[in-house]
Formats: C-alpha cells, sequence, structure tokens
C-alpha cells in the first residue's frame, strides 16, 4: 500500500492516502475525489479513486480510503474517545460496505487477521488487536443455539507472524485459513509508514483494498487482496514508523527549500540506502491503546462487544 512521490523517489515513503502532494487536484471529475468531514469532534477524510485516471492521479488502486485524524487519543476523555470508536466503525462499515456490497450481519463469517512481529513494537499493532478480538465462530459448532442468540458474526482470528518467524509467506497462511473458514469479508489490521512525525499514531487509514505487507519499509511481500484470497479484504493500518530519509526530505520541503530541484549531493545522502526508522518515544504505550481501541471497534461492528 506504500506509495511514492510524483518522481517515484525512493526516499519518500508513506502508506497514508492523506499525505499525497497532488490532494488539491483530487476534486469532481479527476478520477479520485478528496473530501473532509467532522463527526463528534473527530477529523474524517475520504479520497474515493474512481478509475484508471484517478489511480494515475491517486498512485493507489480504485477503491476507497478513509483516514481518522485521531490526534493524541491516548490521553483523550472518555467521551472523545468514544466519539473515536464511533468515526472508526462508521469506516469499518463504509469499507465492508465497499468491498463486499453488503453489510455484515449476524450469522455471517469474519476473519481478522494481525500482521506484523509482535516482538516488535513498533509492527505489534495487529497482533496486538487480534489480542483484543472476541471470537466466536466456535460457538457456532460447539453450541449453536447459544451462538444464535449471541446475534453476532461468527468471527476468527489470526496473527500469522512474520516470514522471519514461520518460513511461511503471510498470504499464504492467510489463504490457508480463509479455505478453512470462507469467510464473507477478511479484516487486515497493520502498522503503515508515514512521512511526517506528526501521523505516527495519530491517524488510522480504513481502506476496501489488501495489502502488500513490508511495503512501507521497502520489504513488498506476497499482496493480500481480493483477487489473491478470493473474498474482500478490508484493511486498518495505524502508521508506526518514518523512514528517515523521508522525515529529511520533508522537514527541508516545510522550511520552504525548493525539493521540485534538489541537488545531487543532498540526492545522494537520500539515496544511500543508509536509513532508519523513527518511532515514537512513547511507542510501546501508545501502540498497546491504539490496538485496544481498534479491537473494541472490531468487536461492536461485529456485533461482539
Amino acid at each position: 500500500m506504500s506509495t511514492e512521490n510524483k518522481d517515484n523517489l525512493s526516499y519518500l515513503r508513506t502508506d497514508l492516502a492523506c499525505e499525497s502532494e497532488l490532494i488539491p487536484k483530487m476534486i469532481p471529475g479527476s478520477g479520485a475525489v478528496y473530501e473532509e468531514h467532522e463527526t463528534g469532534g473527530i477529523k474524517v477524510a475520504t479520497l474515493t479513486v474512481e478509475n484508471e485516471e484517478g489511480e494515475r492521479l491517486s498512485g493507489r488502486p480504485i477503491g476507497k480510503y478513509i483516514t481518522i485524524f485521531c490526534g493524541r487519543n491516548w490521553i483523550y476523555s472518555e467521551d472523545l474517545r468514544e466519539s473515536l470508536i464511533e468515526a472508526l466503525l462508521d469506516a469499518i462499515e463504509s469499507a465492508v460496505k465497499s468491498a463486499a456490497g453488503k453489510d455484515i450481519s449476524a450469522g455471517d463469517s469474519v476473519l481478522i487477521a494481525g500482521l506484523g512481529n509482535r516482538n516488535l513494537t513498533a509492527d505489534a499493532i495487529g497482533p496486538l488487536t487480534v489480542d483484543g478480538i472476541t471470537v466466536t465462530r466456535h460457538m457456532k459448532k460447539i453450541d449453536p443455539q447459544m451462538f444464535s442468540s449471541m446475534n453476532c458474526a461468527a468471527v476468527g482470528a489470526s496473527a500469522p507472524g512474520v516470514l522471519a518467524q514461520t518460513g511461511i509467506e503471510t498470504a499464504e497462511i492467510i489463504k490457508s485459513a480463509i479455505n478453512s473458514t470462507t469467510p464473507d469479508v477478511l479484516i487486515l489490521v497493520d502498522a503503515l509508514a508515514a512521512r511526517s512525525c506528526d501521523r505516527l499514531a495519530a491517524t488510522i487509514q480504513v481502506s476496501d483494498q489488501g495489502i502488500n505487507p513490508g511495503s512501507g519499509i521497502g520489504n513488498r511481500r506476497d499482496a493480500i487482496t481480493k483477487e489473491m484470497m478470493g473474498v474482500p479484504v478490508i484493511t486498518i493500518g495505524v502508521p508506526t514508523i518514518v523512514d528517515s530519509s523521508t522525515l529529511v526530505y520533508d522537514a527541508l520541503q516545510q522550511g520552504g527549500f525548493d525539493t521540485d530541484n534538489i541537488s545531487n549531493n543532498l540526492r545522494e545522502v537520500l539515496e544511500n540506502g543508509r536509513s532508519f526508522f523513527v518511532s515514537l518515544k512513547e511507542s510501546d504505550l501508545i501502540i498497546s491503546q491504539m490496538a485496544e481501541l481498534i479491537s473494541e471497534a472490531v468487536n461492536r461492528y461485529n456485533g461482539c462487544a
């Protein structure tokens, strides 16, 4: 899901639709439309890519990309946190309806997959979210009457780890789970890369598209998409890291430097392949709380809260 800037510079990494430099051109008739609104004090932006022209403009596949600007939500009041959960719930409902062509009802099957390495704080939001998911699929077989009375979806969950831990592509593990559970929709949760430190753990992106795990750090793995999985896929992502080269470039741009005519010397510094990734100093606490928030919204969506 990662994109680079209009010159395809390798040091400009971001997974966030809201960070495109071309947003001012995304208007009705352009093939990609960017709109913002506020709900319950929470700012929400939606990028809708409508056709091939929109794909060229946005650098993203046809689909819907919803960004929730959640700010420092780990210090929010209970009322504002509730507004944030409701905004995320609305985004999940919209993305699932767009991807699956219907709402998920009681008895439908949902598979939640938390991508990433739980042993790396900045990459752990997927597995930590799965820890908070209420799973119910087994109840449908063990006690059908009780399951029916719960009036919820049949939920399965998996945290498949990463290739270095399992020796198996994440997409292969999830495809096997799909073959076994035949879900009506697959919901992925993953860590993303941002362009600006201001976005770290301060935005949540929900899309009706799949993902290429690791693409935000240049470690692209097999795609997890509707075409590859055979079921509708939505992705919930939280930016947890910024590439150091991207950070330098963005700081120069904000400082008024002409980044369109960047010097060859600076270009060599940025493209030297020795960049590293920056995360928040409070990442352990923040990512844990973000995972709790996402799992609560997903549980509500599934009727399991």
